[in-house]
């Protein structure tokens, strides 16, 4: 992924880019919100409101 995202910036192929972008973007959120899950299932202080 990373390659092809090196090989888009430097083809200036955008939507190659926008793709990888927007992909690394959607990996990030779904890595925040399984951590907070996780983390509020762990701790018992931490509680969903």
């Amino acid at each position: 992924m990373g390659s092809m995202l090196m090989t888009g910036i430097l083809n200036r192929d955008y939507p190659v880019v926008q793709a990888c972008t927007l992909s690394f973007a959607i990996m990030v959120v779904i890595v925040y919100l399984v951590t907070d899950l996780v983390y509020a299932m762990l701790d018992p202080r931490v509680r969903l409101s």
